[in-house]
């Protein structure tokens, strides 16, 4: 097999996407630890929550809305729960799943944390782009997206599951 190496242009291309990367989520993590005392996974984890009918949702959907582990998502949680944001239910139609559901205390800390949140992205990303460059962003990204989760052995995709009732 060949490697198939990066160009000068890729090269330069990737480096500057893996800096502006790291510096995005450094600066959304200090924004969120320092107004709601959480990282950018446990505010995505609210945000997703607050998002769907009566804020639940099953935490393997959870986990693959999420794009993280299911291990991940229960250690997460399970601070979110000891905090008072969310709680688990136990899955009457299946004894193995559990809900997880984004309790007011939760949507109160959403409600508080996003002017900031949204600022901080705006400053960081949109504020420095022309609209014509928004839509490039957006197309880019959602190519990139598509083709990293076409495969089926992505640790947060499962086999669909039932909804608890």
């Amino acid at each position: 097999m060949t490697t198939r190496w990066l160009t000068a242009e890729e090269q330069r291309a990737w480096r500057a996407y893996i800096a502006a990367t790291h510096l995005l989520e450094d600066a959304i993590d200090r924004q969120l630890q320092q107004e709601a005392g959480m990282p950018h996974l446990y505010y995505s984890i609210l945000a997703n929550l607050s998002e769907v009918p009566d804020r639940r949702l099953r935490m393997t959907d959870l986990a693959e809305k999420s794009k993280i582990t299911r291990s991940r998502l229960t250690y997460a949680v399970t601070r979110l729960e000891k905090d008072g944001l969310v709680r688990r239910e136990g899955c009457p139609s299946d004894k193995r799943g559990s809900t997880a559901i984004l309790t007011d205390a939760g949507m109160e800390v959403l409600e508080r944390t996003a002017p900031g949140h949204v600022e901080t992205v705006r400053a960081a990303i949109f504020d420095h782009l022309t609209p014509e460059q928004v839509g490039q962003l957006e197309e880019i990204s959602a190519g990139i997206a598509r083709a990293l989760e076409e495969p089926e052995d992505v640790p947060w995709r499962r086999r669909s599951t039932p909804s608890c009732s």
